[in-house]
C-alpha cells in the first residue's frame, strides 16, 4: 500500500465516474443490436487503431510485461517484439479483407462470419467457434479482474476481492448502458492516457538515474544477464543472479506471442467496425507506432525498477505501481496509475461485448431462436444480460488469484491457434472447405488445452515450448489437410469478392460519375444502380433503379439456399458471382426495357431453389 492515497483516490474516483458517463451518454445512441456490437461500422483510422491497441494491451502491459522484464532483464523482452511483428502483419494482410468479407455476408462476429464464408449448413462452425471464443474470452476476462484486485490492494490496501469487486461492476455498467460505442469513446481516451504514460514515467526514471548510460552500468552492475539479449537473469531472495542462456526454444515461445493477433476476436472487431478499408493504412500506421511506444515504455519501466527503487519487491508485477509512488507526485502518481486500470479495462470489456455478442448472435438467436423473428430490443436485453452473465463467471474464477501473465497467457494462446490459422485461410484461400475450419478451429483449441499433459508424455523430445506454437502448427495441418481433401469448396468465389472495394466507401473525385454507368452511354442516360446483400445463409437481397428514360425501377428479394454462381439470361454473360455494390454490367447486357416491366438482372431461381 503507498503512502499518500488521498490524491490517487480522487484521481481514480474521477476516472470512474468519467467511464460511466461515457456509458449513460452513449446509451441514447445504442438503438440497435448492430449498434451494440460493431458500433454500425463507423470507427475512423484513428478511433479503430487506438480502440484496437487498448483492447488489445490488458492489464499485463504494465503490470505483467515490466514484471517478467524486472525479473530476467532484457531477454524478456522478446515477447514486445513479436507482438509488434504480430500487429504490423494483422493490420497489413488480415484487416483489409476481413472488412471487406464480413459486410458482404452481414457479419457481425467471428463465427458468423465463418458460418456464411464456409456456407456450413450444419453450423457446427458456428457452434465450434461461440464455444471457442464465450471459453477463452472468459478466462481471459478473469486474469485482467486479477489484476484489477492486484492494483486496488497494493494501492489502497483495501484488499483483493474489494478491488476486483469495485471495478468489475464499474466495467459491467458502461458495457451494458453502451456497447461498443462506449467502447469506442472510452478506448481513444484511455489509449491516448496509456501512450502517454508509456513515456512519462521511463522519461522520470531515466532523468533520476541520469540517463541510459547509468542505467546501463547499474544493470551491469547488478548482473550482466540483465543486459543479454539471448539470457535470462534469474531474481531469487531479492537478488539477481546470472541465470541461463535463454534458448532457442524460449527465444520462439516468446516471439510466437506474436502468431496470436490473427485470431483474437476483440481485436478483429476493430478490423470489422472501421468505416472503410480507405481508412486502413493510417489506422495501421498508427497503430503501430502505438505499440511500438508503449511496449517500448514498459519494458524500460521493468529496467528501471531494478536500479531505481529503495529495495527489491516481493511481487515483480508492481514494479510500475513502485516506481510511480516513489519517483512522482501523489497527483501525478494517480494519473500514471488510472493509467494501469485504463489498460486493464479496455480489454475486459473488449472481451465482455465480443463473448455477449457470441452468445446472444451465435448461440442464443442462431440456435434457440433460430426460426422466431426477434426485435432489437429483445436481442439488446439478451446481449446486455450475456455481459453480466460472462462478468459472474469470470469473477468467480478470478478469485482464485494467479499470475496475471499466465493466465493471459493461456488465453491468447488459445484464441491464437483455434482461430488464427482459419482466419487467415478463409482470407486468402478462396476454396478452402468447411471440413477444413471445423478440423483447424477444434484441432487448435484441444492442442492448447491439452499440451501441458501432451508435451511431459513426448520423452526425449519434450520441448516445454509455448503452446501457441504446437497449437497455431497442428491447426495450420489439419485446416489444409480436411481443406484440401474433404468436402466441397464454397459455391461464393471468395477470390473476386477481396477485389472489389465495398460501395459504401468513399470515392476519390475523379470516381465520382454516375454510379455504375453502363460501358458505352451517355451519363445520366443508362445510368443502373444496384445494391445487393447476402444478408446470412438462405436471404439474397437485391435494389435497383435505372435513372434513364422511361424511370424504370425494380426490386425484388429471393431466398435461395446460398449466394448463386449466376443463372444464365439468354444473350448475356454471366454476372458475377457474389453481390456487388455498386457495380457496373457490360454494355453486351440488355438494357432494360422501356414500359418499365422486367429486369435484365439475371437473379437467383424464381422458385428460390439454391444450387
Amino acid at each position: 500500500m503507498i503512502a499518500l492515497t488521498v490524491p490517487v483516490m480522487i484521481t481514480f474516483g474521477v476516472f470512474l465516474i468519467a467511464m460511466v458517463m461515457v456509458g449513460v451518454v452513449t446509451h441514447e445512441e445504442t438503438t440497435t443490436f448492430d449498434d451494440f456490437t460493431v458500433g454500425s461500422r463507423r470507427l475512423t483510422a484513428p478511433v479503430a487503431a487506438l480502440s484496437a491497441g487498448a483492447a488489445d494491451m490488458s492489464g499485463w502491459l504494465f503490470l505483467g510485461l515490466p514484471g517478467a522484464v524486472y525479473m530476467a532483464g532484457i531477454g524478456a523482452t522478446w515477447i514486445a517484439a513479436g507482438l509488434i511483428v504480430g500487429t504490423y502483419l494483422n493490420w497489413r494482410f488480415v484487416a483489409p479483407r476481413l472488412r471487406i468479407f464480413t459486410e458482404r455476408v452481414g457479419a457481425v462476429t467471428l463465427p458468423s462470419y465463418l458460418e456464411e464464408r464456409f456456407e456450413d449448413g450444419s453450423r457446427v462452425i458456428r457452434l465450434l467457434s461461440a464455444v471457442v471464443t464465450v471459453v477463452f474470452f472468459t478466462v481471459y476476462v478473469a486474469s485482467g479482474l486479477v489484476a484489477c484486485g492486484l492494483l486496488a490492494d497494493e494501492i489502497f490496501g483495501a484488499g483483493f476481492e474489494v478491488g476486483l469487486t469495485v471495478f468489475a461492476v464499474v466495467i459491467v455498467i458502461y458495457t451494458i448502458l453502451g456497447g461498443f460505442r462506449a467502447l469506442s469513446v472510452s478506448h481513444s481516451i484511455q489509449g491516448t492516457l496509456m501512450f502517454l504514460t508509456a513515456i512519462a514515467l521511463p522519461a522520470i526514471a531515466l532523468w533520476q538515474l541520469g540517463g541510459f548510460g547509468a542505467l546501463h552500468d547499474r544493470l551491469t552492475a547488478a548482473t550482466p544477464a540483465l543486459l543479454d539479449p539471448l539470457a535470462e537473469a534469474s531474481f531469487a531472495d531479492k537478488k539477481w543472479t546470472s541465470g541461463h542462456s535463454l534458448g532457442v526454444v524460449a527465444t520462439i515461445s516468446l516471439l510466437s506471442w506474436g502468431l496470436g493477433y490473427f485470431g483474437q476476436p476483440h481485436i478483429l472487431t476493430r478490423f470489422m467496425s472501421i468505416r472503410s478499408t480507405r481508412d486502413i493504412p493510417l489506422a495501421r500506421r498508427l497503430g503501430v507506432m502505438w505499440v511500438i511506444v508503449v511496449l517500448t515504455g514498459a519494458s524500460l519501466v521493468g529496467l528501471a525498477g531494478i536500479v531505481a527503487l529503495d529495495k527489491p519487491l516481493d511481487n515483480p508485477e508492481t514494479v510500475f505501481i513502485a516506481l510511480s509512488t516513489q519517483l512522482t507526485s501523489p497527483w501525478l502518481a494517480g494519473v500514471l496509475l488510472v493509467a494501469v486500470l485504463a489498460a486493464i479495462k479496455s480489454t475486459v470489456d473488449s472481451q465482455l461485448l465480443v463473448s455477449a455478442t457470441s452468445l446472444t448472435e451465435d448461440l442464443y438467436r442462431a440456435f434457440f431462436r433460430r426460426r422466431a423473428q426477434i426485435s432489437d430490443t429483445m436481442l439488446l436485453l439478451i446481449g446486455r444480460l450475456s455481459v453480466v452473465a460472462v462478468a459472474l463467471v469470470a469473477y468467480v474464477i478470478a478469485l482464485s488469484g494467479g499470475a496475471v501473465l499466465d493466465i493471459v497467457a493461456y488465453a491468447w494462446a488459445g484464441f491464437g491457434a483455434a482461430f488464427g490459422p482459419v482466419i487467415l485461410l478463409s482470407l486468402f484461400w478462396p476454396r478452402m472447405t468447411a471440413a477444413g475450419a471445423k478440423a483447424g478451429m477444434l484441432t487448435g483449441a484441444l492442442t492448447v488445452l491439452l499440451w501441458k499433459q501432451i508435451d511431459p508424455l513426448l520423452g526425449p523430445l519434450q520441448t516445454g515450448i509455448y503452446e501457441m506454437v504446437p497449437g497455431v502448427l497442428a491447426a495450420t495441418a489439419a485446416a489444409l489437410f480436411f481443406g484440401t481433401f474433404v468436402g466441397r469448396p464454397p459455391a461464393l468465389d471468395w477470390s473476386r469478392v477481396a477485389e472489389e472495394p465495398l460501395g459504401t466507401e468513399p470515392r476519390r473525385p475523379e470516381e465520382q460519375q454516375v454510379a455504375g454507368q453502363v460501358p458505352g452511354q451517355p451519363q445520366g442516360q443508362a445510368a443502373w444502380q444496384s445494391q445487393s446483400a447476402w444478408q446470412g445463409r438462405g436471404t439474397w437481397q437485391n435494389q435497383g433503379a435505372w435513372e434513364g428514360p422511361g424511370g424504370w425501377q425494380n426490386q425484388e428479394q429471393r431466398r435461395p439456399e446460398r449466394p448463386q454462381q449466376g443463372a444464365s439470361h439468354p444473350g448475356s454473360p454471366q454476372p458475377p458471382s457474389y453481390p456487388t455494390h455498386p457495380t457496373s454490367y457490360p454494355s453486351s447486357w440488355p438494357a432494360p426495357p422501356a414500359d418499365g416491366g422486367g429486369s435484365p438482372y439475371p437473379g437467383p431461381p424464381a422458385d428460390g431453389s439454391g444450387r
